[in-house]
């Protein structure tokens, strides 16, 4: 039998063998990366792709690896190969690029057979990542856009605690005085579990001072 972490190909068994070994490991720890992903998400809509594409690229790593091998001119034909490729793919929070680069380290170390290397390393961040979920520093990834126009200024801190009633973070973002003596404002939130950007919109438009009232949802996050 293999041994859990050997940090090398079994070369006693098959080729086919070792290299389906790796695969899985990938897929496990790439698998663990992104539930932990999942369930530290603090943003109002889950990205659709996002979780497989942490699966999927840590295994593209690992083949992709093993395919360079100790051949430089290998490591160069896949680094023109994907030069050619271009990702423009937008990520808006940084912590979901460190996750993503997290999980291809993972395919990375893997493709080299280090074993012991990515599993010590994918168990530490996925800890540290929930550690930080669960602590004061939790961050809130903002995906909608509150914007409204205040006819009476001295109103704005009675819509911040309406607006701290429905949302569990936000941040205000613009305030631009208008024409007619009014003044707009433009926030970034992030509803509270079990809350709708209908109830907010409603509750919000029960105050006379508030005209022009728009929640938008930014569809990047919803890709």
């Amino acid at each position: 039998m293999f041994e859990l972490f050997s940090d090398g190909p079994v070369y006693e068994y098959p080729q086919l063998l070792n290299i389906t070994y790796s695969f899985v490991w990938a897929f496990v720890l790439a698998s663990l990366i992104a539930i932990t992903h999942k369930v530290t998400f603090t943003g109002d809509f889950y990205p659709k792709n996002f979780f497989q594409a942490l699966v999927l690229g840590a295994i593209v790593t690992t083949m992709v690896m093993m395919a360079i091998g100790d051949s430089l001119a290998r490591g160069l034909g896949v680094f023109g190969a994907m030069a050619i490729i271009r990702f423009r793919t937008r990520i808006e929070d940084p912590r979901d690029v460190l996750f993503l680069f997290a999980a291809l380290s993972t395919g990375l170390a893997i493709g080299v057979f280090g074993f012991t290397i990515s599993f010590a390393g994918t168990i530490l961040f996925c800890a540290v990542a929930f550690l930080l979920h669960y602590s004061p520093l939790r961050s809130y990834l903002h995906q909608q856009k509150l914007i409204f126009t205040l006819t009476d200024k001295h109103q704005i801190e009675t819509v911040r605690k309406v607006i701290g009633e429905y949302c569990q973070d936000y941040r205000q973002l613009s305030i631009q005085s208008t024409k007619e003596n009014m003044v707009r404002y433009q926030f970034s939130v992030s509803l509270r579990k079990n809350t709708t950007g209908d109830e907010l919109v409603q509750a919000l438009s029960k105050m006379e001072s508030i005209q022009l009232l728009r929640l938008v949802v930014n569809e990047m996050a919803n890709q």
